[in-house]
């Protein structure tokens, strides 16, 4: 063939592929009518067709975060459960032989005894005050009655008189000062003729670091002035508060939780005391179940359990948070004392009659 008989031939170059174009756009959309033929995309866009990969549909967004949240919670179980085991075995044995167990305190209703004691660490305490290790007396004692439904609160005021076994009459806290908590659940179940299943004792070194992990907590107060481990200018603590809500940090919470003495209602009594202590543990479990501790979860987990010193195993402290973040609020009572009388070395000291005592406990056992 001659070479003025060849066919002639134009090569044409395509120019670049941009991102969401298909292969054969790029030849300049040669074959428009092309069968099948997709419209070209805006950059980012998915293909439904791409081989391998879903689209991000709202039911997938959902089921990620749930994925998500479940991990976070696990994480937060694991933590709680951890420091639970490890504090379960900080309360003396003898204390421990005392208590009666009960049911799984989720599902069954419990009787919990909770003693804060006046023991300070060495940097908490004011001139004179005893500190962790020495004896000393229960400042806080109160019932709780959780589980299945029940949730009430009843708390004794430290200045009752009542007969301590083996010691004779005497003001309730002393029990703790003369045998422990062992001795102190014996005064407790001898006096209000009920059984005790579990026992929390407060720890006050490690109470400030729950509520600061809790990123403090809410309380509504009237006007308070006091002075607590002799006040800010000698290390301790000097409270102020108007009249209002408050935001209280976990050193302000704990000398809430043991103003004695208002200077700016200086007729409070022990009844008032006890009232805030039960406002604080409401304040406490509001702020649990709020979307801020939810982000802090992993955190608390681990300060919840080293803020006390309990018999309860991991799971039923959990349990034990777990009813009282089911049940509602807390039906909160007060033993009230109905009279007064002198003790042997010439102390004073709060009576509570017979009958008033056991329509007190009859209300806190039914919830």
């Amino acid at each position: 063939m001659a070479d003025d008989d060849k066919p002639q031939y134009t090569l044409y170059k395509s120019r670049p592929r941009l991102p969401w174009q298909r292969e054969d756009d790029a030849l300049g959309g040669l074959r428009p009518d092309e069968p099948g033929r997709q419209k070209r995309r805006w950059p980012f866009r998915r293909r439904d067709t791409e081989p391998g990969r879903r689209r991000i549909t709202p039911g997938r967004v959902v089921a990620y975060l749930a994925l998500a949240v479940a991990g976070w919670l696990l994480i937060s179980l694991l933590v709680f459960l951890v420091s639970a085991q490890v504090q379960s075995s900080k309360i003396s044995d003898a204390a421990d032989a005392k208590l009666s167990g009960g049911g799984f305190t989720l599902t069954e209703p419990n009787t919990i005894l909770v003693l804060g004691s006046d023991a300070r660490t060495k940097d908490r305490a004011e001139p004179g005050a005893q500190t962790i290790g020495a004896p000393s007396r229960a400042d806080s004692i109160l019932l709780l009655r959780v589980g299945g439904g029940a949730n009430a609160q009843l708390s004794i005021l430290r200045d009752t008189v009542v007969d301590i076994p083996g010691r004779g009459p005497n003001k309730i806290n002393a029990a703790y000062a003369f045998g422990g908590p062992g001795l102190a659940i014996d005064t407790v179940e001898s006096f209000l003729d009920i059984q005790i299943n579990h026992l929390v004792e407060v720890n006050f070194e490690n109470f400030p670091e729950l509520i600061d992990a809790l990123g403090g907590v809410t309380v509504k107060t009237g006007r308070v002035v006091s002075k607590i481990n002799g006040g800010k200018k000698n290390g301790g603590t000097t409270l102020r508060l108007k009249p209002g809500e408050h935001e209280l940090s976990g050193d302000e919470a704990l000398a809430l939780a043991r103003t004695r003495k208002n200077a700016a209602r200086p007729n409070e009594d022990d009844q008032t005391r006890v009232r805030r202590q039960q406002q604080i543990l409401s304040a406490i479990k509001d702020k649990v179940v709020s979307f801020e501790t939810f982000i802090r979860l992993p955190w608390v987990s681990w300060a919840a359990p080293q803020a006390v010193r309990s018999d309860m195993s991991g799971p039923t402290l959990l349990g034990l948070v777990g009813a009282e973040l089911t049940s509602g609020a807390a039906k909160r009572y007060v033993l009230r004392p109905t009279g007064g009388t002198t003790l042997p070395d010439g102390g004073a000291g709060l009576t509570v009659d017979d009958a008033a005592k056991q329509r007190a406990v009859q209300r806190f056992l039914d919830g």
